[in-house]
């Protein structure tokens, strides 16, 4: 099928080859404008970006879809299909209404929980020991279309987002593929999202990930460590410093109140809510690299009994 692309980061490229692997004819493809990395600002192009000019296909990044110029450009392209993951932009009607066979969305959840655009960090922060990913049919809401296919996996007791970003986009692409050829061959069958399961994962923002040992179970912290990471990664204040934590573990139970220093030899072990313990296993102070609870304990002792937070 003729194939208008639109997706951005790491996470979408996987698709496209697997699209180009197939023999699909991508007649363009839309990514989010080039944006400043680093420290430097050094303008970078979206990976989605690099993927289609490494094949050949004429990319396109405009800053709005909403004055009309994007549904000129895909009007001229005509594709059969468009297909979306990850590309961060809501379409409007206008584009929608285009294709022959509308416009599909991989998300990376298992619809309708989790519709929004992080929903691979919150199913880890909130506990889930499953997830997924859906290929739906786009209509004019925030991921409400109908559903098309799901794949599910098993969420890892120790698996991060970061980790769990690759496994989906990998499961995605698959997906993708095998629901494009569905379409093409009249066997796809689609179904309504049950709206009073919808739960929605909004925007990762930085003090999201601020850690509060008072208020928050060891399990709830463990969740939350590895949800984060690698963006924008756990934290909490020590010296009026900030300190990522990279890993964490449960450590059972102590009869501490909550947020208080219980061991600080070779490890750094905090009291939790409801008597719960946390072992910050790796970390990285302010202006450091990720290290070793032990290594920064040499460098830095806290005494057992401190309080974190105060």
């Amino acid at each position: 099928m003729k194939i208008v692309f639109m997706g951005t980061p790491d996470y979408s490229v996987k698709t496209l080859e697997a699209l180009i692997a197939a023999k699909h004819n991508i007649v363009g493809v839309f990514a989010q404008p080039d944006k400043p990395v680093g420290r430097k600002h050094i303008l970078t192009a979206p990976p989605v970006k690099v993927c289609a000019e490494n094949h050949g296909i004429p990319v396109y990044q405009p800053n709005t879809l909403k004055n009309g110029e994007a549904a000129e450009i895909i009007k001229n392209l005509s594709p059969d299909i468009i297909v979306v993951v990850a590309y961060g932009k809501i379409l409007p009607q206008e584009i929608l209404d285009i294709p022959k066979y509308g416009c599909i969305n991989g998300h990376a959840s298992l619809l309708p929980r989790y519709r929004g655009a992080s929903p691979i960090q919150w199913c880890i922060v909130c506990g889930e020991k499953k997830t997924g990913v859906t290929v739906m049919q786009m209509d004019s809401g925030m991921d409400t279309g109908d559903i098309l296919e799901t794949a599910e996996t098993e969420i890892g007791d120790e698996e991060t987002a970061e980790e769990l970003f690759e496994r989906l986009s990998v499961i995605s692409a698959k997906l993708t593929v095998k629901t494009v050829e569905d379409i093409e061959n009249g066997t796809a069958v689609s179904k309504k999202q049950n709206e009073d399961e919808a739960t929605y994962a909004p925007i990762i923002k930085k003090e999201m990930a601020f850690i509060d040992f008072k208020n928050m179970t060891a399990a709830q912290i463990h969740n939350a460590v590895r949800g984060y990471y690698s963006w924008p990664c756990a934290y909490f204040f020590l010296d009026n410093k900030r300190v990522k934590i990279i890993k964490a573990r449960t450590a059972g139970m102590s009869d501490k109140n909550a947020g208080i220093v219980v061991k600080s030899d070779n490890e750094l072990v905090i009291s939790c809510k409801d008597g719960s313990l946390i072992s910050l296993t790796e970390i990285q102070p302010e202006g450091s690299k990720p290290m070793s609870a032990k290594q920064m304990l040499c460098g830095r002792p806290i005494a057992a009994g401190t309080v974190i937070g105060e």
